[in-house]
């Protein structure tokens, strides 16, 4: 073999083994950040990796101040074991949650804990100035609490997004189209490296995947986000699909009733023109025999709060709601076949109301010789999924990236 062809197989060995190296570590982070605390041995037997290369990567990581050490609590007889878990405080994201009603940032810390947020109203018009000035306010928001400089920006959307090119495709619902999200974080805070962004249903499925807690398997689900629209991210293997054009999960667009009422995105009868929060407030106004051109989507939590007093025309229209977002819950089920639909959103909150609902029509509509019934539930994250979600957009690079450095 000469000189120059033993360098360039020396150089493609070296490459292999740090990718392997690179898998393994993802493997490793992944492990420890499902089932923390746990022992090196306990990684080892699960990822079916030796035990040397377990401490080796460990001890990278925590020289990385990625992991720490903490001893096993309750041993008192022999040698007390030392378990691993995500190390707070040292690697933190921001977090910028775009919606038409109100616009939502975030620090948030590795291990998915919120530690400051503030809401600003979402500025009609003029996109890229609003844009701007939200970026500004999150970096100040970590000024004023002396939190460590970000390590990312993770970016959510009520629209169609390209993630590739960290680029707003369209988003009917706040009337932008074609914007350079990624231009502009780099205008606004050039020392940050890692900008990523999504649409917010598959973001909040995301959040939903990495710090959801149902006891049920989650490798295959749709996360439903009911809000001014209707979104929803589809988890396929424990991976949430985009699709070719970026536009996979836009059922809330897919057509309900034929000729029906218009929708923003310039189709008629679409899914959200029916069961979004908007929908839901519009209705009870006409119900009421008041101007549904008053429609306000605050007038929500009225009528949420009206239905836990059992006011009867609250109950009545929340309950039309259900069974709205059952007929198009129904054809998900059919089209996909999860495990679960995971539903946010804040008709959560009257969720014995709104749950029998949606079973009356899916129980009716699905396959009746299916085996297997799919579970439809409620979020079980705490916050906002979408502000969550733009964290795990950003968190997420620590534990998949396989970059190799040459």
């Amino acid at each position: 073999m000469n000189a120059s062809r033993k360098a360039r197989h020396e150089r493609v060995i070296s490459i292999n083994a740090k990718i392997v190296r690179n898998i393994d570590r993802a493997l490793i982070l992944n492990t420890i950040c499902e089932r923390q605390p746990i022992p090196r041995a306990k990684i080892a037997e699960i990822t079916n990796l030796n035990k040397s290369t377990v401490s080796s990567i460990v001890a990278s990581l925590i020289q990385e101040e990625l992991l720490t050490e903490e001893a096993q609590r309750g041993r008192t007889i022999g040698r007390t074991p030392i378990n691993l878990r995500l190390r707070s405080g040292r690697h933190l994201v921001g977090a910028i949650a775009f919606d038409p009603a109100a616009t939502r940032l975030a620090v948030v810390d590795i291990d998915g804990a919120i530690k400051h947020t503030m809401e600003l109203p979402t500025e009609p018009g003029q996109p890229e100035a609003f844009i701007t000035r939200c970026f500004r306010e999150l970096l100040a928001l970590r000024k004023r609490h002396h939190i460590p400089p970000l390590r990312g920006i993770g970016l959510t959307v009520a629209g169609i997004v390209d993630p590739a090119q960290c680029k707003v495709v369209f988003a009917p619902n706040l009337g932008w189209e074609d914007i350079d999200l990624l231009a502009l974080a780099h205008s606004c805070c050039p020392e940050i490296e890692l900008i990523t962004c999504a649409n917010d249903a598959k973001a909040s499925a995301l959040a939903e995947l990495w710090f959801g807690t149902h006891d049920i398997n989650l490798s295959n689900f749709v996360f439903l986000s009911v809000g001014r629209g209707i979104g929803t991210g589809i988890v396929i293997d424990k991976r949430v699909i985009t699709g070719e054009a970026h536009a996979a999960g836009e059922f809330g667009h897919m057509t309900l009733i034929e000729g029906g009422e218009a929708c923003m995105c310039g189709n008629r009868g679409c899914w959200e023109t029916y069961a979004s929060d908007r929908a839901t407030v519009r209705r009870y106004l006409i119900t009421r025999g008041l101007d549904p051109a008053q429609a306000s989507l605050r007038m929500l939590d009225d009528i949420i709060e009206s239905a836990k007093q059992n006011e009867p025309l609250a109950l009545e229209t929340l309950r039309q709601t259900g069974e709205y977002l059952g007929l198009g819950i129904s054809t998900i089920i059919k089209a996909v076949d999860p495990d679960a639909i995971v539903v946010g959103g804040r008709v959560t909150q009257v969720w014995d109301t709104i749950y029998p609902a949606i079973m009356s029509v899916v129980s009716q509509r699905i396959f009746p010789r299916t085996q297997r019934r799919t579970a439809i539930l409620p979020t079980s994250l705490q916050e906002r999924p979408t502000m969550l979600g733009g964290a795990a957009l950003a968190i997420r690079q620590f534990f998949t990236g396989f970059r190799v450095t040459l």
